[in-house]
């Protein structure tokens, strides 16, 4: 123990970064897979069963014979059109078994991996397409929730970047750029809304980034988007040093939600420790601490579904375990939802695990964002270029929507 504790864990550490990294290459490989796998008819369990099998696979091949944990951070989830909240179905529930896959429906895929505790997620929505229509452009109303998510997500990240981090000029520039104000809850809120209603969107109720650290992907800071209460607020402010779980939801309807009445499926462990009385919940709580420990699963991954569900009843109602409820789209529009792993640098924001970015000349609307505040912003770059990579890229002069497509390259360069 004492070892453990003397082990840096921050981004001062190179090790650290590397660690992410690694998750974060296995997170995308997987997530690749799985986006491909999500065809019409295709059903939703099978999918998540192949994710999770992948994950395993692929962990596997990395730090051999090293005594670090290792493994998922995130369950495989596919959320059909209207469910918001991560989705996996049992086995043993014979009726969502059954759930597949419908065409131009978006459907949300999440996942991630651990190395040593360090957690990158990733979330991707993915339009569904029947076969026919496969290279075919988007276009109305899908093409509007997909662009404003899109849009709407490469805003916030770029205001999660501490002010004047990237600034440029002389010291007294950079030291003015870095004293000016970040912005505040309300107007963060109603930039991103103006994104989103551009395309006659709304951002969803409670879409919440919350501060990884190890072993734990809910941290002690959180913004919380559209909240739903006075309880859910913001908490903290992005600093340099920090890794993220940035999330963006939005639907094509009000954005207001609602908890079905459906089994909970996924699980996390809390920090409170209780004696349980059932045997049956003490086997299912030892298995939860040696495969997940505070990361996020599904009772699917347990040895014994059925008996799992027994299990964690005990556990949830003396508050051991958290059950993460089913959450969908009040009206039961659409919705889209993405979550980029960042880290925070002082060169910028590193992309460790992120969704490809959207080629945006595939889907075509009849709407668009107008603030001129706005697009300034969204054509900023998002890290500092560095090396020969990063020096290229200065000569190239792209236009301002691409801009926010390339932020990836070379954030991903920096160390």
């Amino acid at each position: 123990m004492a070892e453990e504790a003397a082990v840096d864990y921050t981004l001062s550490n190179p090790d650290t970064l590397t660690k992410y990294k690694t998750a974060a290459q296995i997170s995308h490989k997987v997530l690749e897979a799985v986006s491909g796998w999500c065809v019409e008819g295709a059903k939703v369990l099978a999918i998540c069963q192949r994710g999770d099998k992948l994950l395993d696979e692929e962990v596997a091949k990395v730090y051999k014979g090293k005594k670090i944990s290792k493994g998922i951070s995130h369950p495989t989830t596919v959320s059909p059109s209207s469910y918001i909240t991560p989705y996996t179905p049992l086995s043993t529930d014979a009726e969502e078994a059954a759930t597949v896959l419908k065409a131009n429906e978006p459907i949300k895929v999440q996942l991630g991996a651990q190395i040593d505790g360090l957690g990158t997620i990733v979330c991707d929505t993915v339009l569904v397409r029947a076969d026919k229509d496969k290279d075919a452009e988007v276009s109305g109303r899908e093409a509007d929730l997909m662009l404003a998510t899109y849009y709407a997500n490469e805003l916030l990240l770029r205001l999660m970047i501490p002010p004047g981090l990237l600034a440029s000029g002389s010291e007294e520039e950079k030291k003015k750029a870095a004293a000016e104000k970040r912005p505040t809850q309300t107007k963060i809120m109603q930039m991103l809304e103006t994104v989103v209603k551009s395309y006659e969107c709304n951002i969803t109720e409670g879409t919440t980034s919350w501060l990884f650290e190890r072993n734990e992907i809910e941290g002690k800071k959180k913004i919380v988007l559209n909240p739903p209460g006075q309880e859910s607020r913001t908490e903290g402010v992005p600093e340099v040093g920090d890794v993220w779980g940035v999330e963006m939801g939005v639907s094509l309807g009000s954005g207001k939600v609602k908890t079905i009445d459906q089994r909970p499926t996924l699980h996390r462990r809390t920090t409170i420790t209780y004696h349980l009385k059932r045997p049956s919940s003490r086997q299912t709580l030892s298995e939860i601490v040696k495969k997940f420990g505070n990361f996020p699963f599904s009772l699917r991954q347990l040895d014994d579904e059925r008996a799992a569900k027994v299990g964690v009843v005990e556990c949830v109602r003396s508050n051991v375990l958290r059950q993460y409820e089913v959450v969908t789209d009040k009206d039961n529009a659409p919705v889209a939802r993405l979550l980029t792993t960042i880290a925070i640098t002082k060169n910028g924001l590193i992309r460790l695990a992120a969704p490809p970015p959207l080629d945006v000349s595939k889907y075509k609307s009849d709407k668009k964002i107008t603030d001129e505040q706005i697009l300034k912003i969204l054509e900023q770059p998002t890290a500092r270029s560095t090396g020969a990579k990063g020096k290229n890229k200065k000569k190239k002069k792209k236009p301002a929507k691409k801009t926010v497509d390339e932020d990836e390259e070379s954030s991903s360069e920096e160390e």
